[in-house]
């Protein structure tokens, strides 16, 4: 029989901000030798690699690439796969390469459209193009303004495909993706969603005051958060030469920064981090994801250090 150990914890002791970097608590834990780590996700009852694959790494990539990139990620233990319309010709790479491992893998997809309308046409294809007969979770993309968030909840926005698509089967869980402060905590008073994709990145987090605000509500909510930009750097300098493909901010490239930025997102009650969809990034991710362990104090204070000198990718509040 394999080895598990399992670390369960209350949920909702203590407000998030009294316990960072090492409690993790409210979120169970399972780990293996020699596999990466898995996390509850929220209240779903999932548990995902604490590492996924965001559909970008195949995005431009022939089908063969495709094939050969989700299968080194499955080889790995990644189970947590989310991919996007937005995301040029992902969806058709990543369907017929996920479609031998689609029943073993948890699938997410999201919509930018804001309108109901939009949203199910968006859906719909998204189905066709994944193969597959429903996601287990269905996210509303890249919401930044309050502006965004009142449309989608007007009448015929693009929550009531949401909900409908839920009803008929299509959807099992309701998320969002936020960049920015403002939004996600508007998104978080209007609907009880079970999932959060939002960035959690050292240098936004220190720099910025970005994050703390929002992890802090998500957790005492018993959402499940995922995060984006764990090995953001901050934005690309103006002078930038040699920017990497699918980065549109700089990322960090030395094993030891992107791990300690892996690890400080992770420190959190984070379930997954999802790495740059530059696709020798995301191979560096998955081989550093056996180190990856929470933060002691003199860490949290090291990075702090470092990070409070550096540009946030995100700020609050927005300019």
């Amino acid at each position: 029989m394999e080895r598990r150990n399992f670390i369960k914890t209350t949920v909702g002791a203590l407000p998030l901000l009294s316990f960072f970097p090492a409690d993790l608590s409210g979120i169970v834990r399972e780990t293996q030798p020699d596999a990466i780590e898995k996390r509850a996700l929220g209240r779903t009852g999932e548990k995902l690699s604490i590492i996924g694959f965001g559909g970008i790494v195949v995005m431009d990539a022939t089908p063969e690439q495709a094939s050969r990139r989700v299968s080194e990620a499955i080889d790995y233990g990644i189970n947590y796969f989310d991919v996007a319309p937005s995301y040029g010709d992902a969806e058709i790479k990543l369907g017929p390469a996920l479609e031998p491992y689609r029943k073993n893998i948890f699938l997410a997809c999201k919509t930018t459209e804001r309108t109901k309308e939009g949203a199910r046409r968006e859906l719909e294809q998204s189905l066709k193009r994944m193969r597959t007969d429903h996601f287990d979770l269905y996210q509303l993309h890249a919401v930044t303004t309050v502006h965004d968030v009142a449309r989608i909840f007007d009448m015929s926005g693009a929550m009531e495909t949401l909900l409908e698509a839920r009803d008929e089967g299509k959807v099992r869980f309701l998320g969002f993706s936020a960049h920015s402060v403002e939004a996600a905590m508007a998104l978080m008073e209007r609907f009880d969603f079970e999932t959060i994709l939002f960035p959690v990145s050292s240098s936004s987090w220190h720099a910025g005051n970005f994050g703390p605000q929002v992890l802090d509500m998500a957790h005492k909510k018993g959402m499940g958060i995922l995060a984006l930009k764990a090995m953001a750097k901050g934005p690309w300098p103006e002078n930038a030469t040699n920017k990497l493909a699918k980065c549109w901010y700089e990322p960090f490239t030395d094993p030891e920064e992107a791990l300690m930025g892996l690890r400080f997102t992770l420190s959190h009650p984070v379930t997954a981090a999802i790495p740059p969809g530059n696709e020798d990034l995301f191979r560096l991710a998955l081989k550093l994801s056996a180190k990856i362990k929470p933060l002691d104090l003199h860490e949290v204070e090291e990075i702090k250090m470092k990070t409070l000198t550096l540009k946030p990718l995100f700020s609050y509040p927005m300019a």
